[in-house]
C-alpha cells in the first residue's frame, strides 16, 4: 500500500514534479493557438499548416494515451513519466528551432508522443504514492495547481509571442524538463501494476493514430481535389475498420470494445465528440478572429480568453456537487445550451469590436456553459461502468474529446470555405468567422439533445466518482485514474 503523506518533504516533492509534468502538456495546448499569427508570418506558412502545427500534437496524443498508460502500468510509472518529460522536452526544443512549417509539424508530432506518455503518468505517480487518506486532496491540488497553469497559459503565450518571440512557447518547456526530471528520479517512489500483462497493443494505437493521422489530412487539404486526398480519405477509413477488427480480436487491446457494450457509455461519449469538437474549433478561430480581424495583439487576445479558464477553476468543484444531488441530466442538456449561445455572442465580435460590450459577454456565457457540463460529464463517463474499468473508461473519454477537437480544426476552414491565405486578410477570415461558429452552435445543441434523451437521471450510487473536481483544462476533460491503483 502507498504510504507517502502530503505533508511530508517528499508528499510535497511528488506534487510539485507531477505538477510540472502535466503543466508542461496543458500550457502548450493552450498557448499554441494565441501564437499561429505570427508563426504563419515567420515561417511564410499558409492556413493548412497552422492547422497541422495544432494537429500533429493531437494526433499523436490522442493516438496514443491509451498506450502510454499501459506502459507504464507495466514497465514502471516513474520510468515512462520521466521518459516521456524528456522526450516532450526534446520534441520542444525542435519545435523552437525550426526553420521551416514541415520541421515544425513533425516536432509537434513528436511532441504529441512525449505528451502520451507523460500525461497519464503525472495522475498514476498521485495515485500510486500517496496513502489512501491523502490521495483524494492530493489529487486535488494536482488538478487545481494544473488548471492554473491551464488559466496562465494564454496571457503566458501572449507574452512571449509579443516580446521575446513564439519560439519561447516551446522553448519554455526545457527548463521546466530539466526541473522536472530530476526531481522525479530523487524524490518519486517507483511503482508499477503486477496485473499488467506482457503485451501491448502496439498494432491498435498504430492505427488508431494513422486513421487520425490520414482522415486530418484530407479534410485539410480537401480543397485542392487531389487524388492523393482521395486516397488518404480511403486509407483513413480502411485503418479506422482495422482498428476496430484488432481491438475486437485482440487478447490485450488498448481500447476494449466491449466497454461500450454500456449505453450509457457510449451515449455520454457522444455528447463529448459533439461539445469538444465545438470547443476545439472555438479556441482555435477565436485565437485568429482576435488578433487577424479585431487587430490585437497577441498578449490582449491571450489575455481575453482568461474568463473562461477562470470560471472552471472557480466553479467546476460547485457543479460536480450540483450533478451529484440532481443527477447529471440537467446539467448536460442545459451546458451545451448555454455554450451554444455564447458562440452566437461571438458573432458580434467584429472590426473594432469592444471586450467589455463584445467579447467579455460572450466568453462569460461559454464560461457557464462550460463550467455546467464538464464535471457530470465526467461523472457519467465514470458511472457507466465498472468501477474497476473507470481509468480506462477515462482514458478513452479523455481521447474522443481530443480525437473530436482536431477533427473540428481539421474541418470548420472547409466548411466555411476558409482558403490558404484567409488568416491574412480581416475581411476574409471574418467572413468565415461567422459560419463556423453558427456551425459549433449547431453541432453544441446536437449534444444537448443527445444528452437529454439518452443520458439517465441518476447514476448508481454504488460508481465510481471523480476525484479531478477542480478543472481548468477547456480543451479535454479531466483525465481520472483506476481506482485500484
Amino acid at each position: 500500500m502507498p504510504d507517502v503523506r502530503l505533508a511530508s518533504p517528499q508528499g510535497r516533492w511528488i506534487l510539485l514534479t507531477t505538477v510540472l509534468g502535466s503543466s508542461m502538456a496543458l500550457l502548450d495546448s493552450t498557448v499554441v493557438n494565441v501564437a499561429l499569427p505570427r508563426i504563419g508570418r515567420d515561417l511564410d506558412a499558409g492556413l493548412a499548416a497552422l492547422q497541422w502545427t495544432v494537429n500533429a500534437y493531437m494526433v499523436t496524443l490522442a493516438g496514443l494515451i491509451l498506450l502510454g498508460g499501459a506502459l507504464g502500468d507495466r514497465f514502471g510509472r516513474r520510468r515512462i513519466f520521466v521518459l516521456g518529460v524528456l522526450w516532450f522536452a526534446a520534441a520542444s526544443l525542435l519545435c523552437g528551432l525550426a526553420p521551416n512549417a514541415g520541421v515544425l509539424i513533425a516536432a509537434r508530432a513528436l511532441q504529441g508522443i512525449g505528451g502520451a506518455l507523460l500525461t497519464p503518468g503525472s495522475l498514476a505517480l498521485i495515485q500510486a504514492s500517496f496513502h489512501p487518506d491523502d490521495r483524494g486532496r492530493a489529487v486535488g491540488l494536482w488538478s487545481g495547481f494544473g488548471g492554473v497553469g491551464a488559466a496562465v497559459g494564454p496571457f503566458l503565450g501572449g507574452w512571449l509571442v509579443d516580446g521575446a518571440g513564439w519560439r519561447w512557447v516551446f522553448l519554455l518547456n526545457v527548463p521546466l524538463a530539466l526541473l522536472c526530471a530530476p526531481i522525479a528520479l530523487r524524490h518519486v517512489p517507483e511503482s508499477s501494476d503486477e496485473r499488467a500483462h506482457t503485451r501491448f497493443d502496439v498494432l491498435g494505437a498504430v492505427l488508431g493514430a494513422a486513421a487520425l493521422a490520414l482522415l486530418t489530412y484530407a479534410l485539410i487539404e480537401a480543397r485542392t481535389a487531389s487524388w492523393a486526398v482521395a486516397l488518404s480519405a480511403v486509407a483513413g477509413v480502411a485503418a479506422a475498420v482495422a482498428f476496430v477488427v484488432v481491438e475486437r480480436r485482440g487478447k490485450d487491446p488498448m481500447m476494449p470494445l466491449d466497454v461500450f457494450a454500456s449505453r450509457q457509455f457510449t451515449a455520454v461519449n457522444l455528447v463529448t465528440l459533439c461539445v469538444y469538437a465545438a470547443f476545439g474549433g472555438f479556441f482555435f478561430l477565436a485565437a485568429l478572429q482576435l488578433q487577424v480581424v479585431v487587430g490585437w495583439s497577441a498578449l490582449a487576445a491571450g489575455t481575453a480568453l482568461l474568463p473562461t479558464t477562470v470560471l472552471m477553476l472557480l466553479l467546476s468543484a460547485r457543479s460536480g456537487e450540483l450533478a451529484e444531488r440532481l443527477g447529471p441530466r440537467l446539467q448536460l442538456t442545459a451546458g451545451p445550451l448555454f455554450c451554444a449561445a455564447g458562440m452566437v455572442l461571438m458573432l458580434r465580435v467584429g472590426p473594432g469590436a469592444s471586450y467589455l460590450a463584445d467579447v467579455l459577454p460572450a466568453l462569460l456565457v461559454l464560461g457557464i456553459g462550460m463550467v455546467t457540463l464538464v464535471a457530470p460529464l465526467t461523472a457519467s463517463v465514470l458511472a457507466a461502468v465498472d468501477t474497476a474499468r473507470a481509468g480506462l473508461a477515462s482514458g478513452v473519454n479523455n481521447a474522443a474529446a481530443r480525437a473530436a477537437g482536431l477533427v473540428a480544426v481539421a474541418a470548420l476552414p472547409l466548411l466555411t470555405g476558409m482558403g490558404e491565405e484567409a488568416y491574412r486578410s480581416a475581411p476574409a477570415f471574418d467572413d468565415a468567422f461567422g459560419p463556423a461558429m453558427l456551425i459549433c452552435a449547431g453541432v453544441l445543441v446536437v449534444g444537448s439533445v443527445l444528452a437529454f434523451t439518452t443520458v439517465r437521471r441518476r447514476p448508481s450510487p454504488d460508481c465510481a466518482r471523480p476525484e479531478c473536481r477542480t478543472h481548468g483544462s477547456v480543451l479535454t476533460p479531466p483525465l481520472e485514474g483506476d481506482p485500484a491503483s
